[in-house]
């Protein structure tokens, strides 16, 4: 079991690693580490699959704690037999048509070098080699629709969880939203000292849960078996045409079913595919099918529509019991979503529409194990804000599932790009498919948005914000980029004007990082301009993400001698990686570069911003929000893990 256990402690966190690494693995390593863990023999599918539950299900597990009693409350004659069937039939339906068929069947087969996830569908599209806004735009605000769910999915779960003790001891009440809060406070609290430990048993924790909610379902059916009527489509059909605008609305409560399916393509890259349809298909499907149909016979029979149906599953010697699990259950599935959000943060700021944020690598043994510190404190405060504002689990349900609804819609358009440019499949092809998608996901989006003014607005505002602040992230690097190679020297022109103003050259390596793709680095010109001498070996690295998660072998780096004992060399790490800059020049000497490592010095720039005054540049408010970020970001020689007592930093100020 070593090779379960290295495994489990590589993947619990549901993260990538970050870009500085405090102990751990070389990129070398860790390509190695990702390379075995997708192709496992087909002897630990079981045992990944196992881990999986703990990570991936965690959201759409606990879902029938609240979305059968949200979709009823909803619903008109709420216990007519129509309309419990009705309902049964559209949750049930949507479960297979929206998390087993896109998902599972179609979504999953979409892969960036094994990742998945929105962020790494855009980058498998060639955003970086095509100028294409609009799908950039879809990915990024998909993207950051996924941080408003993140905020509200450990508030909706905490909340639908301790609910539960309202039926148990209703004295309780009261207490519910100061205990969410406590457990929230702490849940983020421990954020920063990883989830190795308890990881381990994330996976077993969920497969309890999954076979009680099984074995209550069970239970519940045996009461109106006639229940499973309601696997007939027309069922829910029927109900959906024939009821008006209340049939409409009954969508956007349906949807919360499938809120957490987005997790199964995000998480891909960290399980594979294999262990995670296992998983659906062996334990988490027919117990999620189970118990939304115990609950529907439940309430045929007669049970009050009124609390948490969930709940009443449940024999009452057990319930306190079962509270307990549930509140741990939703506590795993809050971590999945806020370690999720690290990743996504890290492959953005990779991607570069993000300032470079300080990464916490909280385990040795673990790329998937990082925390973000700003991340976690802010998805707190608005969580915490969340779950006091809204109180219950039924207001906040009134502002879940559009986000994820719209990122999802947004998910079927990449889709139909990939059918057709990946696949190759005929525009009438991948047009029938993902069209069937998108009409299913606008409903379920046109459903959610009727719920804007109850509290939808929240997920979508932080959207923006989280959008507005990528946009002008990257437009102010490109900028910056800009501004400096409009300054670019040629090489020969620069070293006949050193050789002609006698500039010195000094023993040793000094090591310039540029953005420039040619020519000489700014910072080089600086060094010169400011210190009048120049190593006797230069070294000019220009460093690029790749939009692919990995990068191998020959495609690592490239390197020429553009003069005598002048080389310029370009690195190519994938989104998912940690660029190491003192390893990748021990690899240099492999490819015939001659510097001398032993005695290396890094140069960076550091660049001051200004707003132009031609008035060609951004907008001032534009420059001075990019201006606060540059600041506050990390610094690029950690970024690049360079030993601190041999960087020397070059400072200017460039107006964009």
């Amino acid at each position: 079991m070593a090779w379960l256990s290295q495994y489990q402690a590589i993947v619990y966190g549901n993260g990538a690693n970050g870009p500085i690494l405090q102990g751990g693995r070389s990129v070398t390593e860790q390509a190695i580490i990702s390379s075995e863990t997708r192709q496992a023999p087909q002897g630990k599918m079981s045992a990944l699959a196992l881990s999986a539950l703990g990570i991936v299900f965690g959201d759409i597990g606990t879902s029938p704690l609240y979305t059968f009693k949200t979709v009823l409350g909803t619903a008109e004659m709420p216990s007519d037999p129509a309309t419990v069937l009705g309902a049964l039939s559209l949750v049930l339906w949507t479960l297979f048509v929206i998390t087993t068929v896109k998902y599972v069947s179609f979504a999953m087969r979409v892969d960036n070098d094994g990742e998945g996830g929105i962020l790494a569908l855009m980058a498998l599209l060639g955003v970086k080699k095509h100028h294409r806004p609009s799908i950039v735009a879809v990915g990024l605000f998909g993207a950051a629709l996924i941080y408003g769910d993140g905020a509200i999915t450990p508030a909706i779960s905490v909340l639908s969880a301790l609910e539960g003790v309202n039926m148990a001891t209703p004295a309780l009440q009261p207490y519910v939203v100061p205990a969410a809060v406590v457990i929230l406070l702490a849940l983020f609290a421990i954020q920063s000292r990883g989830t190795a430990e308890i990881g381990h048993f994330f996976g077993p924790i969920m497969l309890v849960w999954f076979v009680a909610m099984a074995v209550m379902g069970v239970a519940g059916i045996a009461r109106h078996p006639m229940v499973f009527a309601a696997l007939s489509p027309s069922y829910g059909l029927s109900y959906l045409f024939s009821h008006g605008m209340t049939g409409f609305l009954v969508l956007g409560a349906v949807f919360l079913c499938v809120t957490g399916a987005e997790a199964l393509y995000a998480d891909m890259g960290h399980f594979g595919s294999r262990p995670i349809k296992l998983a659906w298909f062996g334990i988490v499907f027919p117990s999620l099918i189970l118990n939304y149909a115990g609950q529907a016979a439940l309430v045929l029979e007669g049970a009050p529509t009124d609390g948490n149906i969930f709940f009443r599953l449940c024999p009452e010697p057990l319930l306190l019991p079962l509270i307990g699990l549930a509140t741990i259950a939703t506590i795993i599935a809050s971590q999945s979503i806020i370690t999720g959000a690290f990743s996504m943060t890290r492959q953005a700021i990779q991607l570069g529409w993000l300032p470079r944020l300080y990464i916490k690598q909280t385990s040795s043994e673990g790329y998937g194990q990082i925390y973000v510190g700003v991340v976690n404190w802010l998805l707190m405060i608005v969580t915490v804000g969340l779950t006091i504002v809204f109180g219950k689990s039924d207001n906040l349900a009134a502002a879940y599932g559009i986000a994820v609804s719209a990122t999802m819609l947004m998910t079927s358009a990449l889709l139909f790009i990939a059918m057709r440019e990946i696949w190759g499949w005929s525009v009438w092809a991948a047009g029938f498919v993902a069209g069937c998608f998108l009409v299913v996901d606008s409903a379920f989006f046109l459903a959610n948005l009727t719920k804007i003014a109850e509290g939808g607005y929240v997920p979508l505002v932080l959207a923006l914000l989280i959008y507005g602040v990528m946009w002008i992230w990257h437009r102010g690097a490109a900028a910056v980029s800009q501004r400096m190679r409009e300054a670019l020297i040629p090489v020969d022109d620069f070293m006949k004007r050193t050789q002609a103003a006698g500039i010195p050259r000094v023993p040793g390596t000094a090591v310039f990082l540029t953005r420039a793709e040619r020519d000489i680095p700014p910072v080089m010109v600086w060094h010169v301009k400011h210190n009048r001498a120049l190593h006797e070996h230069l070294f000019v690295l220009r460093v690029e993400i790749r939009s692919v998660p990995w990068v191998f072998g020959e495609q690592r780096l490239t390197i020429e001698e553009v003069a005598p004992n002048f080389w310029r060399a370009e690195a190519h790490f994938g989104f998912m990686e940690r660029p190491h800059i003192p390893e990748l020049l021990a690899a240099s000497k492999s490819l015939g570069c001659t510097v001398d490592l032993a005695d290396v010095t890094y140069y960076v720039g550091h660049e001051t911003v200004i707003h132009r005054d031609d008035g060609m540049g951004m907008p001032a408010w534009q420059e001075k929000f990019f201006a606060v970020m540059e600041r506050n970001a990390v610094h690029v020689s950690d970024f690049f893990s360079l030993p601190n007592d041999q960087v020397v930093e070059i400072g200017r100020q460039i107006a964009i």
